[in-house]
């Protein structure tokens, strides 16, 4: 039996990264919702049947956003001999935290979509590594993992509620301060203790307030640590 040709797909203009590029503007303009395949492909200039030759569907594509946004930071720190295991967990929480604080759409594409791709399992796999070298058994080691994650995602998605999707992020000290007048109002009659903590509270969107919570995790990880020979 003769071999049967397939027919060909549509041509390729374009690279999956620039439909990835073009996913992550429509998200910084105009938010979450607006990161759809035809608003994407209005954009490119094509039909929106042509994304699929990129992706095999929505979901897909948001994975990509996903990953792409993870593959921004700078990762590789935790391989770093310079720095203890905490402070390499510490820099890279930060640097995740203002990635994604850069792009605050991200927050609900991350809640939403899988954190699965190639970027996402090269920090995944290097967490397990220096945890693994800290001292933690295996399965220690990927629950840690997974609550490190779980916190600093939490975190952002968070702070990112509290501002507005399609504008630039106003400085952590404006946020605070904004916080900080809505909590002072709180009748301290009625709430004595949030009252007494409202200058707290207002800084829980804030670095300071963001290391406390992770080095707390690192804290309860060392305790688990066996000491290596």
């Amino acid at each position: 039996m003769g071999h049967v040709k397939r027919r060909p797909g549509p041509e390729r203009a374009f690279t999956d990264a620039q439909v990835v590029t073009v996913a992550l503007e429509l998200l910084d303009e105009s938010g979450a919702d607006a990161v759809s395949i035809r608003r994407i492909a209005a954009r490119m200039g094509v039909a929106p049947n042509a994304i699929y030759t990129y992706f095999p569907d929505k979901a897909a594509l948001l994975r990509a956003v996903v990953d792409r946004l993870i593959g921004e930071n700078d990762t590789a720190v935790l391989g770093s001999g310079d720095l203890t295991w905490r402070e390499r967990f510490r820099a890279v929480a930060l640097d995740i935290r203002s990635t994604l604080l850069a792009h605050p759409g991200s927050a609900a594409l991350l809640m939403s979509s899988p954190i699965d791709g190639p970027n996402s399992l090269a920090l995944g796999e290097a967490m397990l590594a220096l945890l693994g070298d800290a001292g933690l058994a295996q399965d220690d080691a990927a629950r840690a993992s997974y609550a490190i994650i779980v916190y600093v995602l939490g975190a952002v998605a968070l702070e990112a509620a509290e501002v507005d999707q399609t504008a630039p992020v106003p400085s952590e000290d404006e946020r605070i301060s904004s916080r900080r007048a809505s909590f002072e109002a709180v009748p301290a009659e009625y709430f004595p203790l949030s009252a007494a903590s409202a200058d707290i509270m207002a800084r829980y969107i804030g670095t300071e307030q963001f290391i406390w919570g992770l080095d707390r995790l690192l804290d309860g990880f060392e305790a688990l640590a066996s000491p290596r020979a």
